[in-house]
């Protein structure tokens, strides 16, 4: 019963910290601050947080586990309402106890109001899931160690190059059909006059796409590596990232407003 209660007293601690979090932003957006600076300080409160309930958890008493950050939150880009989305990797198959472990600290989440995407892959899980379906190897692409076995990390990583899965050639093919599609859908409404900041074209979704398909041919982590391969010029990549930060400042405003 006091494990519990003691959980329960964490819980509304960390519920408080978050909305602290997310009052300070707030006001720091409205005094203009970098947007670039405010979505990666609450991506780095975001881990704070997560790491907590990790911990409360005791999930760093299990050895051949990887706690990752996947997609946005692995790019450490979040917005005031954005998905929270986590991987958990496994070296083999989960025992009785770290499932129990586990779904306390996925309903911890859930207690704080997170809106959460998540996953639990054993590696050999992850490798098959990746090679077949192209938003899992997207989003793994751009995974971020948060806790836990730097090595079973890295084995991931290794498992989903181009040269094993997804060549250079097929995922810009894939890249190209899913934009087509997206753009097809999101332009093709009677609320064009009001475009989704996002999915329609010229959104942040399109900005996303450049630095997938180039970093799958390059081999790189970050798109400033891509003036080193005459990809980008510093002019180019200088436009790309004010128009991001543009589309980034309507977005953040919008959670803002809707909180949602």
């Amino acid at each position: 019963l006091s494990e519990s209660i003691k959980k329960k007293s964490a819980i509304n601690t960390l519920r408080a910290s978050l909305t602290k979090v997310d009052n300070n932003l707030t006001e720091r957006f409205i005094r203009n601050e970098a947007i670039e600076d405010l979505v990666r300080l609450r991506s780095h409160a975001t881990d704070i947080i997560i790491l907590h309930l990790w911990h409360l958890n005791k999930l760093t008493s299990f050895s051949d586990i990887a706690l990752i950050a996947v997609g946005g939150y692995g790019r450490e880009e979040l917005h005031p309402q954005s998905d929270i989305d986590i991987m958990i990797l496994l070296r083999s198959k989960i025992s009785t106890q770290l499932n129990e472990s586990i779904s306390g600290f996925l309903t911890n989440l859930w207690d704080l109001g997170f809106d959460l995407g998540h996953s639990v892959r054993t590696l050999k899980e992850c490798k098959a899931e990746s090679k077949k379906d192209l938003i899992t190897i997207t989003t793994l692409m751009e995974s971020r160690l948060l806790f836990g076995d730097k090595y079973l990390h890295k084995t991931m990583r290794e498992a989903i190059k181009p040269n094993v899965m997804w060549s250079s050639k097929a995922f810009f093919a894939a890249k190209r059909k899913e934009q087509l599609e997206r753009h097809l859908r999101s332009d093709n409404t009677a609320y064009k006059l009001e475009p989704n900041v996002k999915l329609s074209p010229g959104g942040l979704r399109d900005i996303q796409l450049i630095g997938w398909v180039a970093k799958r041919h390059f081999e790189v982590s970050n798109i400033d590596e891509l003036i080193e391969h005459n990809f980008l010029t510093v002019g180019q990549l200088e436009r790309l990232n004010e128009g991001q930060c543009f589309l980034w400042k309507i977005r953040y405003g919008l959670h803002v407003i809707a909180k949602r």
